[in-house]
């Protein structure tokens, strides 16, 4: 049976290498709960959640950073009563909500205001765009620390933007941020990056991921001499790589592997980023022979690799694909079984 292997030291020793580029780090917790359990236990990490129902994965809601969606005063109230003070608002009719509550109790909370910000991608119809636009959110800062009531409510007020986590063109930030919002800075008490940071795949090119922390780190000194504090939203870069996806070869004809795993059982990621796991033991093209490695349903999608380079490969190996510890959630595609996770 497949099952997917998390290192304990892997998740934390990602997490680290993270301390240096923001002031909060917030572990996007639909990237994988699993992870986040270990980040709860072992670190002082926040926690980004979109949905009631991750919440069950969470023990202390004081370390939630609620991304509101459709909210109700029921269930904000319900938020604010189980300990929840951090809220990221997306558009107007929530904010309302939002302030509304606050207008009515004596509570205390920290907002950030969703900026829209283009993705630069040419799949511009594929992607949703969140956010409100930047003379809407310099409105409604300004409106919030004016009222002197309401800006005693706000521990901190702030901005949230998102950038696509594999995009490596989108990382232009302090320009953008400048240009957008540079006269309201001294309402801004913290920035959050949302969109993760990259990680490692067989069509992902490493070297990028350096010169985005680079971006990152320039950021955070430029928020930093603004009085801002900078959080980000690593969820991929510490998930993907603490976590590995063991299979059985099941069969070689021709060069078609066919691995007892399927994409929709453990690697949707590959069909909706995409994004393509590497192999452990994996060659070059010079020095192994080129296979497909195809999952076990009938669905021409289903490959984890339409090319990989191995060197004679076996009936009943071992396949053992890396960085898959990243949105590796599963379907009912033909009733497939959830691979279970082993933690060492």
């Amino acid at each position: 049976m497949p099952k997917f292997i998390l290192s304990k030291s892997i998740v934390l020793d990602q997490y680290k290498k993270l301390e240096d580029y923001a002031d909060i780090v917030s572990y996007s917790a639909k990237t994988n709960p699993a992870v986040g359990k270990i980040l709860e236990k072992d670190t002082n990490c926040v926690f980004s959640v979109h949905l009631n129902n991750e919440l069950r994965n969470i023990n202390d809601w004081s370390r939630v950073f609620f991304l509101v969606q459709a909210i109700t005063t029921d269930q904000l109230e319900e938020l604010i009563q189980k300990g929840v003070k951090w809220f990221v608002v997306d558009n107007e009719e929530d904010l309302s909500t939002i302030i509304t509550y606050l207008n009515r109790n004596d509570v205390q909370l920290n907002l950030l205001l969703r900026l829209k910000l283009q993705q630069h991608t040419i799949r511009t119809e594929k992607y949703y765009l969140f956010g409100m636009e930047a003379e809407i959110i310099k409105k409604h800062l300004k409106k919030i620390r004016e009222d002197e009531e309401l800006s005693k409510k706000m521990l901190s007020l702030g901005v949230h933007f998102h950038r696509t986590t594999q995009n490596m063109s989108e990382w232009n930030m302090k320009y953008e941020v400048e240009e957008m919002l540079g006269d309201v800075l001294e309402h801004i008490d913290i920035i959050n990056i949302g969109g993760g940071i990259p990680s490692k795949y067989a069509n992902t090119n490493a070297d990028v991921i350096k010169g985005v922390l680079k971006k990152i780190l320039e950021f955070k000194e430029w928020s930093n001499k603004n009085n801002i504090k900078l959080m980000i939203e690593p969820g991929r870069f510490i998930a993907a790589p603490a976590i590995k996806l063991q299979t059985k070869i099941l069969q070689i004809h021709g060069n078609t592997i066919i691995a007892d795993a399927s994409v929709y059982s453990g690697d949707l990621d590959a069909l909706i980023v995409p994004v393509k796991l590497l192999v452990e033991g994996e060659l070059s093209k010079e020095e192994g022979d080129p296979f497909i490695i195809k999952g076990i349903t009938p669905c021409q999608l289903d490959l984890f690799r339409y090319r990989v380079y191995l060197k004679n490969p076996k009936k009943g190996d071992t396949l053992t694909f890396l960085n898959a510890g990243a949105y590796n959630f599963a379907s009912d595609f033909c009733e497939l079984d959830k691979i279970e996770t082993e933690i060492k």
